[in-house]
């Protein structure tokens, strides 16, 4: 039996700040107009401008005290003292983490976010029960929010035995989609070793790869090349991502067109989370030697950070601070990386109001998109699959009509 089409006419839209128009949307992508004999849903956008909902490449769920009473964190000069921390907070949290992850998730998708791959720590001092409840947030959020989930060795993966087999337990049994890494040289001390797991885990189970480079200099340069050689040997093109990448800011330009020209030729993809001026990665420049960079929340309220919202139309504006935006054009481009660069890392197709994109959009009140990345208006309506799933800043009660999840 054949079955009708959802159809919804969101009237007097201004798509990308453009002449208002009449955005349709049927069976959750768009279409120039309303089939002959449907019958149509009409919302009034009020003029309001429409814009892609964006993506959050690398956020931390598990880890987040978002929600919960003030956490007061102690001094912290390591990476090792950071680790350290999160094992404090995870067991100072009397709320489980899939409640924890489903309420930070549930705020990204109300504020506009329609994607994330969410960083989640395997370790000994967890073992896999921060996967279990990011995989439980993600089935509660079926259908309002997509979660690509990451296997994420933030103890280290040589240092520290037991994490190889827990990296590998996580992708065999399907709770993460992708392996991940962290400062091969500078954390765990044994790149090859490091690394011969990662992607030995990655060529086993067919996972894609994300590996966190907060190292400067030669110790966070070196690892890159090396990730770059064994992508291009092991056939992964765009499949792995190196998080963060912290020696590519700053560097003299010969420089960054060498490494650059390295991750193009290897399909290697970067992620950015505009954690200050000296971190943020030169993304305008990278995309133009041909380097995907996706932008990201990282950590939200945990043991790193009191910061963060996963609010990625605020992260786009911090990005802006970052980079000194003053240009429309500059402003556009922080929109830009964070509607369409982490679309195309989690393998997403880009929305941009034609005829067979996705209708996934947010409505805003505003003059331009710069104005709306500088002035963070808020989010009157947020539509997933051409279906309301929030507004104004609240769960829509047809998209919260979820199960619950498990701790």
């Amino acid at each position: 039996m054949h079955r009708p089409s959802t159809v919804t006419v969101y009237r007097d839209i201004r798509p990308m700040a453009g002449e208002p128009a009449d955005l349709v949307a049927v069976d959750g992508v768009f279409a120039a107009r309303v089939p002959d004999g449907a019958v149509a849903e009409v919302v009034d956008g009020r003029r309001r401008i429409a814009v892609p909902t964006l993506v959050d490449a690398h956020i931390h769920p598990d880890k987040t005290a978002f929600g919960e009473p003030w956490y007061s964190r102690r001094p912290a000069a390591t990476l090792a003292d950071h680790v350290h921390g999160d094992v404090e907070l995870y067991e100072a949290q009397r709320t489980p983490v899939g409640e924890r992850a489903l309420r930070l998730l549930s705020h990204a998708a109300v504020s506009g976010t329609r994607a994330v791959r969410a960083h989640v720590d395997v370790a000994p001092a967890f073992g896999l029960d921060p996967l279990d409840g990011v995989a439980a947030a993600r089935e509660a959020l079926l259908g309002v929010l997509d979660v690509q989930i990451v296997a994420f060795p933030q103890h280290g993966v040589q240092r520290l035995p037991g994490v190889a087999d827990l990296l590998e337990e996580a992708v065999r049994a399907g709770l993460a989609d992708v392996v991940g890494g962290l400062d091969p040289a500078g954390f765990d001390g044994d790149r090859p070793g490091q690394l011969d797991t990662v992607f030995g885990l990655a060529e086993r189970y067919g996972a894609a790869v994300d590996i966190h480079l907060h190292d400067t200099g030669e110790p966070g340069l070196g690892p890159l090349r090396d990730i770059c050689a064994r992508t291009r040997a092991l056939g992964l093109a765009g499949r792995v991502t190196v998080s963060h990448a912290f020696c590519l800011a700053g560097l003299p330009e010969a420089e960054l067109d060498a490494i650059a020209s390295r991750l193009a030729d290897a399909g290697v993809a970067l992620t950015t989370a505009a954690l200050g001026e000296a971190t943020v990665l030169p993304f305008r420049e990278l995309a133009e030697r041909g380097v995907l960079v996706a932008l990201g929340s990282d950590g939200v309220r945990d043991a790193w950070s009191p910061f963060g919202d996963a609010d990625m139309l605020h992260r786009a504006h911090l990005l802006g601070r970052c980079i000194d935006a003053r240009l429309d054009e500059e402003l556009d481009a922080c929109l830009a990386l964070a509607a369409h660069g982490g679309a195309k890392l989690l393998g997403l197709p880009t929305v941009d109001f034609s005829p067979g994109s996705p209708a996934d959009f947010m409505l805003l009140a505003g003059e331009c998109v710069p104005q709306i990345v500088v002035d963070l208006p808020a989010r009157a309506m947020v539509v997933r699959g051409g279906r309301i799933v929030a507004r104004d800043g609240a769960r829509n009660h047809v998209a919260a009509a979820t199960s619950g999840v498990r701790p």
